[in-house]
């Protein structure tokens, strides 16, 4: 499906923010895999990363200029984790924003993907509570 409203610099966003959001679930599921031996939960998010995804994909390729972020640097607060509680909290929320800015920008173009970023959306705040309320 070629999209009809995304201009270029949105899939540039798109591209982004699906990286982030599949970059993010994959932190804490691994985690969750290899450091505790969770089947149980790294099942769960293993299938979220699989379903956070779009059609588009040479669009997004198209469009991807990370070379050129000019917010490629990374900030203090990006480098400075003190526990494996911050790594996960940090990643269920970098996940959690990414389904957001997705769930939006497609309400411009496919609500089908929209709905399905804010299902994951969803899952991905069930899942923080599950995982950091059980540590």
């Amino acid at each position: 499906m070629k999209s009809n409203s995304l201009s270029p610099e949105l899939f540039r966003v798109i591209d982004a923010n699906l990286n982030r959001l599949k970059e993010g679930i994959r932190v804490v599921e691994d985690i969750l895999r290899y450091k505790d031996n969770n089947k149980e939960l790294s099942s769960k998010l293993k299938s979220l990363r699989h379903k956070a995804q779009i059609q588009e994909t040479k669009e997004l390729l198209k469009n991807r200029d990370s070379i050129n972020d000019v917010l490629r640097p990374s900030t203090k607060s990006e480098q400075n984790r003190s526990s494996l509680e911050d790594i996960l909290t940090a990643n269920f929320k970098r996940a959690q924003e990414s389904a957001r800015v997705l769930e939006e920008l497609f309400k411009l173009d496919n609500i089908d993907y929209s709905e399905n970023f804010k299902t994951l959306r969803y899952e991905l705040y069930n899942l923080e509570k599950e995982v950091m309320l059980n540590r």
